[in-house]
């Protein structure tokens, strides 16, 4: 489908608005910590919008309505069971904790809670994932620019690599997340159109009920948030809650570096904590943006073979020009949103965890700039070179959410055992890193014998979380633990008590420059 005069000139004006505006904060970057930190000078609301808007991106257009189509309206519990409460309880407790430690990534924390080898695996690890998540990022992209413009997967990849790598090579943090403020505004707005013309189109709530029910009974439980288990449906009640509510959706806004990185820029630790609750406001909103039209798409449009393409069906039966630039848009900023905050990430992982500590320790600041910009190019070109993985696996939603079960149930395992209980030590925090993560690829490798569904992801992060906390706990028993002085300021409890003297000492300077 080509688009009309008025749709390219909406997309053009969109795109060298968003280069502009990126371009312009190029010349607040001058040192390591205002390219990977946007200088700890973000409000709580940029904060907000920017969270939103890296975890809801393209894969979350195409893939999450591609799985509503598919299975109903459970997915949506990705938002309403799953992410809110996680934010809620990371902005309430972690965040805060992140941003006093002052620290630039997740895994320089564990590398000061346990050690160098903690610290550079899970380093590594989320290295790989985010290039990986960044490929079916742009594969989604891909896809959705091949059925709108006629163009192949690959040279669509190549174009908005193109376009978002540029102002995200040049501007870093302060680029990615103003962008993506103004990216969030366009998203919600198409998103809205969508929506309201396919219940336009359909006839109501009602008429789409009657018209899903009526395609069968194996659609019987598309419109039911609560999926019994052996249903061959991979979102049955027992993985949302042990899998999603207490593994996959804690570890990915307690302990993924793109989503805390933003945090960890604030101007203060009220608006870290403040900016992960605002984000925790938008993403109630979030399902009714993005599941509903993939019912919406089942009902009016019950034969599509490839379920990821229905947002794209959507756009190209129910828009007329220029409202169809105007959600061309739309999705073009939840791409971008996604693929430049990946880059940064990696970028920041790489350059502090891995460059900094083991290839050139004594380099002055301007170097590491040009090093995370390099790297931010190269992290660029790896991601299109694994983009075609997508096509393997059903659905793209389900292909990152099997990438993620595999590593962040062990993460997170670690993570609030090192911060919650003083007793772990540094062998036991890596043995349950690996062991987890082993675990993981052996149940995936057996999953036919071992699951009743064909992509168990939320039952892999639930027993590798807590084959993790096992094997932590129990290592951490038969080895030597840290002094409290080495511990202090890396376990709940000390921050706690330094942070009631710091206030003691403050209230008692007060008094006595009173006196």
């Amino acid at each position: 489908m080509q688009l009309a005069g008025i749709d390219y000139f909406i997309v053009i004006l969109y795109l060298v608005g968003i280069l502009i505006l990126g371009l312009y904060f190029r010349k607040f970057v001058s040192t390591s910590a205002d390219y990977f930190l946007a200088g700890k000078v973000l409000p709580f609301w940029a904060i907000g919008m920017s969270i939103v808007v890296t975890d809801i991106g393209a894969v979350d257009f195409v893939g999450l309505t591609g799985q509503a189509y598919r299975f109903g309206i459970v997915v949506a519990n990705f938002d309403w069971i799953g992410s809110v409460p996680a934010m809620i309880l990371a902005g309430l407790v972690f965040v805060p904790y992140y941003w006093r430690a002052g620290v630039f990534t997740i895994p320089e924390y564990l590398g000061r809670r346990y050690n160098v080898y903690v610290q550079t695996l899970s380093s590594l690890i989320w290295i790989v994932f985010l290039v990986f998540s960044l490929g079916v990022t742009l594969w989604a992209s891909g896809v959705m620019l091949s059925e709108l413009m006629g163009w192949s997967i690959i040279t669509s990849i190549f174009i908005t690599a193109a376009v978002v790598g540029f102002y995200t090579v040049l501007g870093g943090l302060s680029a990615v997340v103003m962008t993506d403020v103004v990216q969030l505004v366009i998203m919600f707005i198409g998103a809205i159109a969508i929506l309201i013309l396919g219940f336009w189109q359909i006839g109501g709530w009602t008429a789409m009920v009657d018209k899903i029910h009526a395609l069968g009974p194996e659609y019987a439980h598309h419109l039911s948030l609560i999926v019994l288990p052996n249903t061959n449906n991979p979102y049955p009640w027992t993985g949302i809650l042990f899998g999603l509510a207490i593994v996959l959706a804690p570890a990915y806004f307690i302990a993924n570096q793109t989503i805390v990185q933003r945090t960890l820029g604030a101007r203060d630790e009220w608006n870290a904590k403040a900016g992960m609750l605002f984000a925790a406001f938008f993403k109630m909103m979030i399902p009714v943006l993005v599941v509903f039209p993939g019912l919406l798409a089942l009902g009016l449009y019950p034969g599509i073979e490839d379920a990821d393409r229905s947002f794209a069906t959507l756009i190209k039966n129910l828009l007329p020009p220029g409202m169809t630039g105007l959600v061309f848009a739309a999705f073009f900023a939840a791409l971008m949103s996604s693929v430049d905050s990946t880059l940064n990430s990696v970028a920041t992982l790489w350059t502090k965890d891995i460059y900094q500590k083991f290839l050139k320790k004594n380099a002055d600041d301007r170097h590491y700039l040009r090093t995370g910009q390099l790297f931010t190019f190269l992290i660029l070109i790896l991601a299109i070179i694994t983009s075609p993985l997508s096509a393997k696996f059903p659905g793209i939603y389900v292909y990152i959410q099997t990438l993620l079960s595999f590593i962040q149930g062990p993460i997170l395992a670690v993570l609030v055992l090192g911060m919650f209980w003083a007793r772990t030590t540094e062998w036991g925090g890596l043995i349950g890193l690996i062991g987890g993560m082993c675990l993981s690829g052996i149940m995936y490798l057996f999953k036919g014998g071992l699951f009743t569904i064909e992509d168990p992801f939320l039952y892999l992060a639930w027993w590798s979380f807590l084959g993790s906390i096992i094997l932590t706990y129990g290592v951490s028993l038969f080895t030597k633990p840290k002094s409290a002085e080495k511990l202090r300021g890396l376990v709940y409890g000390s921050v706690l008590k330094d942070t009631a003297l710091q206030q003691v000492l403050e209230n008692n300077i007060g008094e006595d420059d009173h006196v």
